[in-house]
């Protein structure tokens, strides 16, 4: 690192820990030509994920916007928020994991449904409602005797209500 005192490229760091909630690190150096001592951050550059809609529009992929979808579909669902955020923080990672810098919004709204077909069956016809665009009762049908055929995996609606034994 470059000394910001005398230009010297030559400098050590004296002491480094984490700052931001982990996010970035402190760095105190000091230079070795001038003596001077200085502090840097280094943080992780971020891409910004441009959402392409089917429009054409493009938009910064917004996290909120996902688990709004999600906390929607799971409505008076015994659905506990700790799982809906478990499932925002995976197709947000899985999304930067790609290293993409656009992606088509029916790609996030196809990991939105993997994630919803595992955790409560309702939720993700609910979702699959939406998403695809039902336009009437045979549309439901087809996607309920689709997941009834893939063993459908009932998630959260499995459990018990509380205060009942299963």
């Amino acid at each position: 690192m470059k000394c910001p005192f005398c230009g010297n490229p030559d400098t050590k760091v004296i002491d480094s820990r984490p700052t931001e909630e982990g996010q970035a690190i402190r760095r105190r150096r000091e230079c070795e030509s001038c003596g001077k001592r200085f502090t840097t951050y280094e943080k992780v550059e971020e891409i910004i994920l441009m959402v392409v809609k089917k429009d054409g529009r493009r938009e910064a992929f917004d996290r909120n916007k996902v688990m709004n979808g999600i906390i929607r579909a799971c409505e008076k669902r015994p659905v506990p928020i700790a799982d809906i955020e478990k499932i925002v923080s995976a197709i947000e990672r899985g999304l930067n994991n790609m290293m993409e810098k656009e992606m088509e919004s029916k790609i996030i709204g196809e990991y939105v449904m993997e994630h919803l077909k595992d955790l409560d069956d309702v939720a993700y016809v609910r979702f699959a409602s939406v998403y695809r665009q039902f336009t009437d009762a045979e549309s439901f049908r087809n996607e309920i005797e689709k997941l009834l055929r893939n063993g459908g995996k009932r998630g959260a609606a499995k459990k018990p209500p509380k205060g009942e034994k299963s």
